[in-house]
């Protein structure tokens, strides 16, 4: 047999072909076309060639055609899913990043399982190591007494149901036994046994053990760093969809209970309906323009935590669902059931180690686990109130201010005194202050901010004169011009990789690109870019302008403006003006944050006007620049200056329509 038929070895090439190659009509084009080289070839006639050569156009036609509607496709699908968009932008103009071949086995997922664990206890011990001694902090923290309790869950209905699963993202796991996209098409024939899963769950108090499973992919942080160092990745968290699902049931009825009985903290803005990053600076950074207009001097400390969610201890935070919250009966037996007996493996490739319990945390990537996290953070508000400090949290973010007078520094020993205590509570709590990565800086004139800065120094806290709080660097002198740099270098990167594949889709294809990797960049809390000069401005714009030239193939030359005109894009300066009316429109109609609509008191006319009617706000005075830059005088300001039918607008759609019109034509007319 082996004379006859020899074994021969092929080397099969592991790049597959891609996936717009295989439609049908693409298929069909391609037979075509070889037929027709075929034929030419044998022949060697001009009037064959001629032929192929149409057919070998006729080819490349179809085949982008097909190309464009792949990837519409996938922008269509992704279009509010940056992360998807970016991982797809990112395969087309970026080498991938190969596994290290190291990482390809049992024994180094069986590693990274280890290390991921250990560099959890390592914490919890070094917590247990600077434990307080008894009598400590807690005696500041007291429960807040709550005279409502959530004993018992509701069942959901058949629409319930189907609301929740239609909304989780499509995100798969390899638990799964369907694929995310595809369980949600077919969900409608499994609804009745979906609904008694979840129903059973939420009455008998038991979440299934058969879904507490995470699996863990480790991502490199950066592109650039060793890939054979395990500290240089993070655990990314996958959960069964069926647990996102009775999650989900849960989170809705706990959070409707949590704001009617007012449970939140008012300065916390992580992941609640209506706050957001953007909502917290703005806050902030109103408050330290504010402080620096009348003469006075703040100083800013970012707290920075290690793994906090991964070190939350489980019988502290059900002791807060208990006595905070005040959850109890089968409420708080479900959350002990899926709080206990959890745990995780990780997964590279077709390797997975074995499995490790999870003894603390909230579960990464789960729906929960940012409430619960909020929850468990309750105390650290009561702390900060108790030494008479503001502060303001998004999650695990939080960042406190002291205001100071020329001359009086005793804030500054309350500031010392109030980390002192923040300290000790996380200790208490089994989470760790990074105080070699807490941040502080101080703001107001240079001279004063020298003088505090050494009166820091003599307690023990380094000052600096640049921080990053929540994705927006900012500087002693609150000009924004670091942070506009680093904005203009992401954008520029951005835009020169989707002017790499502009030729792979159509316009309205790479307009959408551009919406989600430019502007997301150029509107990313631009609500604070208040009262910049216009030169600082005009970096940004030149983004905006050169984003305009690649969709339009527009050359340097050419006028820009009739161009943003064309596309109805507002520019940098009215986009900021948009966002700051949008954020006092929703706040005056309840749907932004009280400490925002606090700073937007109502006009209120010592006689009857004609005009009291018509929705102006108080415009307080202030005596400089940085009083101008603040959201309570800005905001105000130009919210005045609307046309009625704007102020007046019955709905935030209506009003967001009106709006750009009226900034639109403002602009170019």
């Amino acid at each position: 047999m082996n004379a006859i038929a020899p074994t021969k070895v092929k080397v099969v090439s592991g790049k597959k072909k891609s996936p717009w190659r295989n439609a049908t009509l693409v298929k069909m084009e391609k037979r075509e076309c070889r037929k027709a080289e075929r034929r030419w070839r044998k022949t060697n006639l001009q009037v064959h060639f001629d032929i192929y050569k149409e057919r070998l156009y006729i080819f490349n036609l179809e085949l982008k055609k097909s190309r464009q509607s792949f990837f519409s496709d996938i922008i269509t699908k992704n279009k509010n899913n940056a992360r998807a968009l970016f991982a797809t932008v990112d395969r087309l103009t970026n080498p991938p990043v190969p596994v290290a071949a190291e990482h390809l086995s049992t024994r180094a997922c069986n590693e990274f399982a280890s290390f991921f664990t250990a560099k959890i206890q390592n914490i919890r011990q070094a917590v247990i190591a600077t434990l307080p001694g008894t009598g400590g902090v807690m005696s500041f923290c007291p429960p807040k007494p709550n005279s409502n309790t959530l004993t018992q869950f509701d069942p959901i209905n058949d629409k319930n149901l189907q609301d929740i699963i239609q909304h989780l993202k499509s995100s798969s796991c390899s638990l799964d036994i369907l694929p995310a996209g595809f369980f949600k098409k077919v969900s409608d024939c499994m609804i009745p046994d979906l609904l008694q899963i979840v129903n059973t769950s939420l009455l008998s108090g038991v979440f299934p053990q058969a879904i507490k499973t995470a699996v863990i992919k480790p991502l490199l942080k950066k592109r650039t760093l060793d890939t054979l160092v395990m500290n240089n990745y993070r655990p990314i968290s996958n959960l069964p969809i069926l647990s996102k699902i009775i999650e989900k049931a849960v989170f809705q009825q706990l959070n409707n209970y949590l704001i009617i009985n007012g449970c939140f903290d008012a300065f916390q803005s992580g992941f609640r309906p209506h706050h957001s990053t953007e909502t917290a600076l703005v806050k902030v950074f109103n408050d330290i323009h504010s402080n620096t207009d009348s003469g006075k001097i703040s100083v800013l400390v970012l707290l920075d935590l290690s793994a906090a969610f991964d070190t939350v201890d489980h019988n502290i935070l059900l002791d807060r669902l208990e006595n905070w919250v005040g959850l109890s009966g089968t409420t708080l037996k479900w959350f002990k059931s899926y709080l206990n007996e959890r745990d995780y493996f990780v997964s590279i490739g077709d390797y997975t180690s074995e499995r490790m319990k999870m003894t603390s945390g909230v579960p990464q990537g789960s729906i929960l686990g940012p409430l619960l996290f909020n929850i468990y953070m309750l105390p650290l508000a009561q702390i900060m109130e108790n030494n008479e400090i503001c502060y303001h949290s998004y999650a695990d973010d939080t960042q406190m201010y002291i205001t100071i007078s020329p001359g009086d520094y005793n804030p500054i020993h309350t500031l010392s005194r109030c980390i002192e205590q923040i300290n000790d509570w996380m200790c208490q709590s089994f989470l760790q202050l990074n105080k070699d990565k807490t941040e502080i800086i101080v703001f107001g004139s240079k001279e004063e901010r020298l003088k505090v800065s050494a009166q820091l120094q003599s307690v023990m806290l380094k000052t600096t004169d640049q921080v990053r709080n929540l994705g927006v660097t900012v500087d002693s002198d609150m000009n924004f011009s670091s942070h506009i740099k680093t904005v203009t270098k992401s954008a520029y990167y951005h835009l020169k990789n989707i002017s790499r594949i502009r030729g792979l889709m159509s316009r309205q294809d790479l307009e959408k690109l551009v919406h989600a990797f430019i502007f997301s960049r150029l509107d990313y809390c631009n609500g604070v870019l208040t009262g910049l000069p216009k030169n600082s401005i005009r970096q940004l714009q030149l983004i905006q302008n050169a984003a305009a030239r690649v969709l339009t193939r527009t050359k340097k030359v050419d006028h820009i403006t009739p161009v943003l005109r064309s596309l109805h894009w507002l520019p940098v300066y009215q986009r900021i003006d948009f966002k700051v009316l949008l954020l006092v429109y929703k706040a005056l109609n309840g749907f932004g944050p009280k400490y925002i609509s606090d700073l937007l008191p109502r006009y209120e006319p010592s006689r009857p006007l004609r005009s009291s009617g018509t929705g102006l706000l108080s415009v307080p005075r202030v005596r400089s620049k940085h009083g101008e830059a603040a959201f309570s005088y800005y905001a105000p300001h130009i919210w005045n200056k609307l046309p009625e039918n704007c102020r007046s607008a019955p709905t935030l759609t209506s009003f967001k329509s009106r709006l750009k019109t009226f900034l639109f034509a403002t602009v170019f007319n």
